[in-house]
C-alpha cells in the first residue's frame, strides 16, 4: 500500500507539473500579454480572454500539489522542505482565485493588481524556494541543488528588471518552467527511491508489580497510559502487565488492519505461559478482546473485568466492503504527512489517527465475529465482573447474566471509569483473585 501512494504523489507531481506549464502554448493566444516584458500572470487577468482556464490550471495545480505532499511517505526531518511545498500548493490556488484585474505591465491603461494578488504571488516563489533549499540539503542532491540555484537566480533577475523596466517576462518564464522541474524532480526521485520505513519497533509492553497476573486492555484507540492509577494500585500485590495496540501509543503502527481473532492472539501472546493464568481487564471495545480470548483459550483465563463494555446487537452487520477498503489503507496512509497533519491539532500523529480509525472501521467485523465464536465455544467457568458506568444499560445486564459475572453499577462515573475511578476497578479485580 505504502508504494501505491508514493505513485498516487508521482502522478500528482507530474500532472502539477503539466498544468503549471500550460501557458507554454497558452501565450500564443493572448497576444496583448507582452512576452518579453509582461508579468506571466498577466495571462490570467480578469480581463483576458482566457483568464478562466488560466487561473483554472493555478489552481489545480495548487491542489494537486497539497494532494502529492498529503501522501508522501512521512520523514520526520524532512517536514519543512514538505510544509514548504504544500504552503506553495495553497499559495498557488490562491493565485487562481485573487487575479491581476488587467495586464499590469502590458497595457499602459492598467494601474496595476489587487495586493492581494501580489502577496499571494511572492509567498507561493518565496515557499517553493525553501522547499528546493531544504531538500536538496537533505537530500545532498546536486540536481536538486542546480534546480534550487537556477530557481533563486531567475527570481532575483525578475525582482531587479520590474524597477529597470526589464525582460520580466523572459525571467518569470524561466523562473515557472524550473518551478515544473522542481515538480518533475520529485516525482521522479519519488519514483526511483524505496519508500523510506523506519526499523520495525516492539510492541509497548509495561509490566510491574509481583504475585498474580493481570493484564489491562484499553478500549477503541486508548493507550496503556490510561490504566497508570490502576496500575499503581494493583502492583501493590499483582503482577500488571499493559500494552499498546500497533499504532497507539508507543507502539509501531502494524500493516494490517485490526481483527477480533487478532486481538485475542495477542492477550495470549502477553499472558504468561500456561499453567498460569491471568485475570484480564478491558474497557470498552476491549472488552470482546478479552471474551474472545477467554473462549479461545479457557485454561490461560482466572478472570474477567469488563469495564464499560461495548455492546453489539444480536444480528450484527459486519463492515461494509467500503469500511474494509479504508480500512487496509489507513496503516499506510497513516505514515503520510496528510494524516499527520490532521492528526497534530489533536496532540497526536498520523499512525495514531489511522490506528484508532482502524479500529473503529473493524467494530462490525469484530462484534460478528464475537456472535460466532460464543456459539462455537462456551464460556470457561471463571470468576467475571462486568462494571456498568452511567445510566442503567440493560445490554451489559444481559452481558453479565450470560457470562454469570457479578455487575457492579457506579452511576456517577463515565464511560472512562478506570481514569474516574481506579479504586473500583482494582476492587473488582481482587474480587477475582479471592
Amino acid at each position: 500500500m505504502e508504494r501505491r501512494l508514493v505513485m498516487v504523489a508521482v502522478g500528482a507531481f507530474v500532472v502539477a507539473a503539466v498544468f503549471y506549464s500550460a501557458w507554454i502554448p497558452g501565450q500564443f493566444a493572448t497576444p496583448a500579454v507582452d512576452r518579453t516584458h509582461g508579468y506571466l500572470s498577466e495571462l490570467a487577468a480578469k480581463n483576458q480572454p482566457w483568464s478562466v482556464l488560466f487561473r483554472l490550471t493555478d489552481a489545480l495545480t495548487g491542489l494537486l500539489t497539497l494532494l502529492g505532499v498529503a501522501v508522501v511517505p512521512r520523514v520526520p526531518k524532512e517536514w519543512l522542505g514538505w510544509l514548504a511545498l504544500a504552503a506553495f500548493g495553497v499559495f498557488t490556488i490562491a493565485d487562481g482565485v485573487f487575479p491581476l484585474d488587467c495586464a499590469a505591465l502590458s497595457d499602459p491603461a492598467c494601474d496595476g493588481g489587487p495586493l492581494i494578488h501580489t502577496f499571494t504571488s511572492v509567498a507561493a516563489t518565496a515557499s517553493v524556494l525553501i522547499s528546493m533549499v531544504v531538500l536538496a540539503r537533505i537530500w545532498r542532491s546536486r540536481v536538486a541543488w542546480v534546480i534550487a540555484a537556477a530557481t533563486l537566480v531567475a527570481t532575483l533577475v525578475t525582482l531587479v528588471a520590474v524597477p529597470l523596466h526589464g525582460p520580466v517576462g523572459v525571467a518569470q518564464r524561466a523562473q515557472v518552467l524550473l518551478v515544473a522541474a522542481w515538480l518533475f524532480y520529485l516525482a521522479i526521485r519519488l519514483a526511483t527511491s524505496d519508500v523510506a520505513h523506519e526499523p520495525p519497533g516492539r510492541q509497548h509492553v509495561v509490566s510491574e508489580g509481583s504475585g498474580p497476573a493481570v493484564l489491562l486492555a484499553s478500549g477503541l484507540g486508548g493507550t496503556c497510559a490510561q490504566w497508570d492509577a490502576v496500575a499503581a494500585d494493583l502492583a501493590k500485590d499483582h503482577t500488571v502487565i499493559r500494552f499498546d495496540r500497533p499504532g497507539l501509543g508507543d507502539s509501531p503502527a502494524s500493516p494490517t488492519p485490526p481483527t477480533l481473532y487478532g486481538e485475542a492472539a495477542r492477550l495470549a501472546a502477553l499472558a504468561p505461559g500456561h499453567p498460569q493464568r491471568v485475570t484480564v481487564v478491558a474497557h470498552s471495545m476491549a472488552a470482546w478482546h478479552a471474551e474472545a480470548f477467554a473462549r479461545l483459550h479457557p485454561l490461560r483465563v482466572s478472570g474477567l473485568v469488563l469495564v464499560d463494555p461495548s455492546c453489539e446487537s444480536k444480528e450484527q452487520r459486519r463492515t461494509t466492503k467500503l469500511g474494509r477498503a479504508v480500512g487496509r489503507w489507513l496503516p499506510a496512509l497513516g505514515g503520510t504527512w496528510g494524516l499527520h497533519a490532521l492528526a497534530v491539532p489533536a496532540g497526536k500523529d498520523g499512525a495514531h489517527l489511522a490506528a484508532g480509525a482502524g479500529e473503529w472501521l473493524a467494530y462490525r467485523d469484530m462484534a460478528a465475529d464475537l456472535l460466532e465464536i460464543r456459539q462455537e465455544h462456551r464460556f470457561p467457568d471463571v470468576r467475571a465482573v462486568v462494571i456498568s458506568a452511567g445510566r442503567r444499560d440493560r445490554c451489559q445486564e444481559a452481558l453479565a447474566h450470560d457470562l454469570r459475572a457479578r455487575l457492579v453499577r457506579l452511576q456517577k462515573d463515565g464511560h472512562m471509569v478506570h481514569e474516574s475511578n481506579p479504586s473500583a476497578v482494582a476492587q473488582a479485580c481482587r474480587f477475582n483473585a479471592e
